[in-house]
């Protein structure tokens, strides 16, 4: 199994991210994340899945409560449709079910085209030092 190891610093806010990915495992690693305005800590998932993308744990949280908010309105459902298919409770709880699924879906379309956070604040704000760009 090969692993490499890549540590960031910003340049004003002497932050660093310690990320360890992996080219053959599919499964998120989280890396620590220390934020110095607050410093407290917030775990950062990496997927390890074409170069990688951060996901914060309130994002995961937010993924994961969706997930079992549609399970459970499925399950709700099923169960309201169980004596009449043609009810319009049963409707209702099908229109709940994609609502939910819908609210998922849009979560992941916007995790798709904004990957890194930081890449839309430096789109607002390119002239800050967490923006500039450095030529080696």
């Amino acid at each position: 199994m090969e692993m490499s190891f890549v540590t960031f610093k910003f340049p004003q806010s002497l932050r660093s991210v310690e990320q360890v990915a992996t080219n053959t495992i599919h499964t998120p690693i989280c890396a620590p994340v220390r934020s110095p305005q607050t410093s407290r800590r917030t775990s950062v998932a990496v997927n390890a899945i074409g170069g990688g993308s951060a996901k914060y744990k309130g994002t995961q949280m937010r993924e994961k409560k969706l997930t079992e908010l549609i399970e459970a309105k499925v399950a709700e459902a099923t169960q309201v449709c169980e004596a009449d298919r043609d009810s319009d409770e049963c409707k209702v709880a099908w229109d709940e079910v994609e609502e939910v699924s819908q609210a998922k879906a849009d979560l992941r379309r916007k995790l798709e085209e904004n990957k890194d956070p930081l890449q839309s604040f430096c789109h607002e704000n390119p002239e800050t030092d967490e923006c500039r760009i450095y030529e080696a």
